[in-house]
């Protein structure tokens, strides 16, 4: 029988704390890559399930329009990846958090369009209400991570174009796929389990090469 739900409590941030400590993330030099950030920010939904925010991409924007996504977006010259995780969650969802609320950081993740994305976790508490932006923002999810302890997660689908296997995470009733599957997988592991899985191999999507 499946255990209690995940609550979002100051143990789950005592622990999610500790295992980033013990952490040894694996950077990736961007090269020829632009370096970008996304924010991997616990939060509490209305029955207190500890959840992180998905967003679904407004689709009048002219890159990645209507897919799912975490917020997040390019490093700026002389901003630290954790800085714009949080200056992004401020202009994508309306949530301004300090520094303080930094809990660590994840692998690298490079991408087949051209950015290096660093994943920042970060704690979201006494947060207040969201406020989207419709510029860039079609709607923000509640995800428990509890959604991330199924049997099915993650999917590993092999395709022609790579030797890469393509992950995918069955979630909200939909496919997530590379790069954003990657790093939320990688986040169970890490934050939740303690267990230093790398995703870094894993592919995307033909789809999303461009």
């Amino acid at each position: 029988m499946p255990g209690p739900p995940l609550g979002f409590s100051e143990g789950l941030r005592a622990r999610a704390r500790t295992h980033l400590a013990g952490f040894t993330r694996r950077a990736h030099p961007p090269g020829e890559r632009r370096p970008a950030a996304v924010a991997l920010v616990l939060v509490p939904d209305a029955e207190g399930r500890a959840c992180f925010l998905l967003t679904r991409r407004a689709e009048h924007l002219r890159a990645h329009a209507r897919q799912w996504a975490l917020p997040g977006g390019r490093i700026e010259p002389g901003e630290s990846a954790e800085d714009a995780a949080r200056r992004e969650l401020a202009e994508e969802v309306g949530l301004t958090l300090g520094a303080e609320a930094v809990l660590g950081v994840l692998d690298d993740y490079p991408t087949r369009s051209g950015f290096v994305i660093t994943p920042v976790v970060v704690w979201g508490a006494g947060s207040g209400e969201l406020a989207p932006n419709p510029e860039e923002v079609m709607r923000v999810y509640h995800v428990p991570l509890d959604d991330l302890e199924g049997p099915e997660v993650p999917i590993l689908v092999s395709i022609p174009e790579s030797e890469r296997p393509v992950i995918q995470l069955p979630i909200l009733s939909t496919l997530i796929h590379a790069p954003t599957a990657a790093v939320i997988y990688q986040m169970r592991e890490v934050v939740v389990h303690g267990r230093a899985t790398r995703v870094d191999h894993f592919e995307q999507p033909v789809w999303a090469w461009k």
